[in-house]
């Protein structure tokens, strides 16, 4: 079998790597952590209901369970043509490669004044500790939002912002000091979150108004501030802890490659995952792959990327290589399995949202919803560690 390489440690790394092993193939993964972190339970990091570690499987583990080969170093150059990897510490070749390299995410003036849920992972830590000084201090103004990418709409990351804010509502509702906060949530866009449906969207108002949660929406971000955001037409909010999801844009690694990228920087891919080069009229014969939030992604205006999203990307992918090495013209495409599939955990309970061309709807699902996400996030860490068995499908 031939060797496959694989760029980056995330949901569509592991799942590409793990299914290429059952498949027979040499894998070699590269990633810059030694670790893959669940961002979907990261969620309770800040307001201490899981610690850091506990949304954290190391590489080392899941190495040794799968049988690929692991190199921690940073990627800072692909260059198809010559079939090479260029990495801080070595050059790497391959025959197969597949690129899970994530996103970058689109830089605003003033994003440093700015913590995330959705970046480098320690920040999580900064946001429990800032939360944690506020709520030593017993009150505070809290922002919590996400932005867009007119670029690629389809690059945002809109339901951790407000799991988090939900979840920060919650802990302080049970420390007492609720109405000693302000907390509001913000977006430059003037529904935010209509990607989830018409009925999902009045629900979220519902939310906001029963938890006393302050909106700033539909009107453009201009800087961020220590002490708060300005938006357009002099608006400002005073913010003692700033939250912001930046939309996702082209990974900084792709600037120094030869991908085909659009107008956002993401790579261009057919159906069948494959970079859809303009080298010449035959793109499979460059043997290159991009997964997960790294890709362009077509479909309805409603379109979103999401975890599961990327871990069928990554099976399929893996399939239509195994296709390929045989000489079968079967391929398998994610298109037909895009939708919008979310447990919207508040820390007393949760939503659950779905969303396809043919409906969509929110779900209210008080205290046991919090427990299905929890019980999620010890499914996905136990089963990618084969400790339990995995249902088909998950």
């Amino acid at each position: 079998m031939k060797k496959v390489l694989i760029l980056g440690g995330g949901f569509a790394g592991l799942e590409a790597a793990i299914y290429l092993r059952k498949y027979g193939f040499e894998v070699t993964m590269i990633s810059n952590r030694d670790y893959l972190y669940v961002y979907p339970t990261s969620i309770w990091v800040p307001t201490g209901e899981s610690s850091f570690d506990d949304v954290c499987i190391p590489l080392e583990k899941l190495q040794k369970v799968h049988g690929f080969e692991l190199i921690i170093d940073e990627v800072e150059a692909i260059k198809s043509l010559e079939k090479k990897v260029y990495c801080k510490k070595e050059t790497y070749e391959y025959e197969y490669l597949i690129v899970a390299l994530g996103s970058g995410k689109v830089k605003h003036p003033g994003i440093e004044n700015t913590l995330t849920i959705c970046g480098e992972p320690t920040e999580s830590l900064k946001i429990k500790d800032t939360l944690d000084k506020l709520i030593a201090k017993g009150s505070g103004k809290i922002a919590m939002g996400f932005g867009g990418n007119p670029k690629d709409p389809s690059n945002v990351r809109g339901g951790p912002a407000f799991e988090v804010l939900f979840n920060v509502h919650n802990q302080l509702k049970k420390l007492g000091i609720r109405d000693k906060f302000e907390l509001t949530f913000f977006a430059p866009m003037a529904q935010p979150g209509a990607r989830m449906g018409a009925q999902a969207l009045k629900m979220m108002d519902v939310f906001f108004n029963k938890l006393d949660i302050k909106k700033q929406v539909g009107k453009k971000i201009v800087a961020f501030k220590e002490n708060g955001i300005a938006f357009e037409d002099d608006v400002f909010i005073e913010s003692d802890l700033t939250m912001f999801i930046a939309a996702g844009t082209g990974h900084k690694v792709f600037a120094n490659s030869d991908l085909p990228l659009n107008d956002a920087g993401l790579v261009k891919i057919n159906d069948y995952c494959e970079v859809l080069h303009d080298y010449d009229e035959a793109p499979e014969n460059y043997n290159v792959f991009v997964i997960g939030d790294s890709a362009v992604l077509d479909g309805p205006d409603w379109r979103a990327k999401q975890g599961h999203i990327a871990e069928v990307m990554a099976k399929n992918t893996a399939f239509n290589i195994k296709a390929m090495e045989e000489g079968l013209s079967e391929r398998k495409g994610y298109m037909e399995h895009l939708n919008i599939l979310c447990v919207m955990d508040s820390g007393d309970g949760a939503a659950f949202v779905y969303r396809s061309d043919k409906r969509g709807f929110m779900l209210p699902m008080p205290v046991v919803g919090h427990w299905m996400k929890k019980g999620w996030g010890w499914y996905y860490k136990n089963s990618k560690l084969n400790k339990i068995p995995r249902l088909p499908g998950l």
